[in-house]
């Protein structure tokens, strides 16, 4: 019978963290990254400290040239990749070098809000879950057409078949996970299969995970948005691979 969700593995031993490390690849985000780092910082996590691990992969436009600017800032770390080598490998890269006990994921293009931050890490300072998932789906959407939420809508209903679980978003860009869960799932993506396979390991393994509400705001093609329909279907496919072959 498929692993539950809600957590079938023996606990993780409860931790105060510390400090919170803030994912950040970008390819070809002139236009937003500067705005992106710079609401993210702004936020306030209280006793909670922020580092944030910027990794510009192989852009081609002004991005490493706006990155310039944060080489020197305090608690920002700024990697670069010589070529696009993908979203998961510039997630691969960033994970070597952060320190926090929570780590999260923000993309650089603006179609969510850094602000859910302290709402996306309560239930793990609460010691209520090891992974937490920000759902645009049970908060608000903007901006998605009907054929993107479509296929959003089907990836995640695969995943909660393939896991017996309810996930309502498989493919938000907002997980978030304890540091010692997510350094030990041995990544293999290099692309935008970074979603399905943390979450196929996160759901197989039975760490304890729940869904909390965040607001987005998309942006079109035309804007800079890189996703595609072709990877929706590659989520399936790894998120196959990771449940029964892996």
């Amino acid at each position: 019978m498929p692993p539950s969700g809600k957590g079938s593995r023996t606990a993780v031993p409860h931790i105060t963290p510390a400090c919170l490390s803030v994912i950040m690849p970008a390819y070809n985000e002139e236009r937003t990254i500067r705005e992106a780092i710079d609401s993210s910082l702004a936020v306030n996590l209280g006793p909670v400290k922020m580092e944030m691990i910027i990794v510009d992969d192989g852009s081609d436009d002004g991005t490493r040239i706006v990155l310039e600017d944060y080489l020197d800032v305090e608690n920002v770390k700024v990697f670069t990749h010589d070529e696009n080598l993908g979203k998961g490998a510039a997630i691969r890269t960033a994970l070597s070098h952060a320190t926090g006990d929570i780590i999260t994921i923000e993309d650089a293009d603006l179609e969510l809000d850094p602000r859910d931050y302290p709402k996306l890490i309560e239930p793990i300072m609460n010691d209520e879950a090891d992974v937490v998932f920000g759902s645009r789906f049970k908060g608000s959407v903007d901006n998605m057409s009907w054929f993107s939420r479509l296929g959003n809508r089907l990836v995640s209903l695969v995943t909660s078949l393939l896991f017996w679980t309810w996930v309502t978003d498989e493919a938000t860009c907002y997980k978030v996970f304890r540091r010692e869960i997510l350094l030990s799932f041995d990544l293999k993506c290099t692309g935008f299969e970074f979603c399905p396979e943390v979450t196929a390991k996160t759901l197989r393994a039975g760490y304890r995970y729940i869904e909390v509400p965040v607001d987005y705001c998309g942006r079109s093609v035309h804007d800079g948005k890189k996703v595609r329909a072709r990877d929706g279907l590659h989520a399936v496919r790894t998120l196959l691979k990771y449940r029964f072959f892996f």
